[in-house]
């Protein structure tokens, strides 16, 4: 019997996601070790610093949206932004990669209401015997 093609997709995004759970893991040591061997020598470089933690931040957000698509596969339909290829959930207004429409906004076909001009009236005064 064949494997399904949302079981290889699925198996496909479980392997991805432990590669990045091990990028992850050795970065987040990598930044650690190297932020400490600049405090030894007291001389810390910001830019290194930065340049490693923003590498460290994209890997930890695409590893979040893998996990994500993994917890909504049973409920939820996935596709691939027509931009940069990388995977959506259903729903998803943007691509969390590259930041392009997934989803185009479409103005409003409802019907407008036409405008009535309200009336106002005054008080009502009752004239007693």
């Amino acid at each position: 019997m064949a494997p399904r093609e949302g079981d290889v997709a699925a198996s496909s995004l479980r392997r991805r996601r432990d590669e990045l759970a091990e990028q992850v893991a050795e970065q987040q040591w990598d930044l650690g070790g190297l932020a400490y061997e600049m405090a030894i020598r007291d001389h810390f470089r910001l830019d290194v610093l930065v340049r490693k933690a923003a590498q460290l931040q994209e890997r930890d957000a695409e590893l979040a949206e893998l996990e994500r698509l993994l917890r909504l596969e049973d409920s939820a339909s996935v596709g691939n932004c027509p931009a940069c290829a990388a995977p959506h959930s259903r729903g998803a207004l943007f691509c969390w990669q590259c930041g392009a429409t997934l989803m185009e906004r479409a103005p409003s076909t409802a019907v407008p209401v036409e405008r009535q001009d309200t009336l106002v009236m005054g008080p009502v005064v009752v004239a007693r015997d």
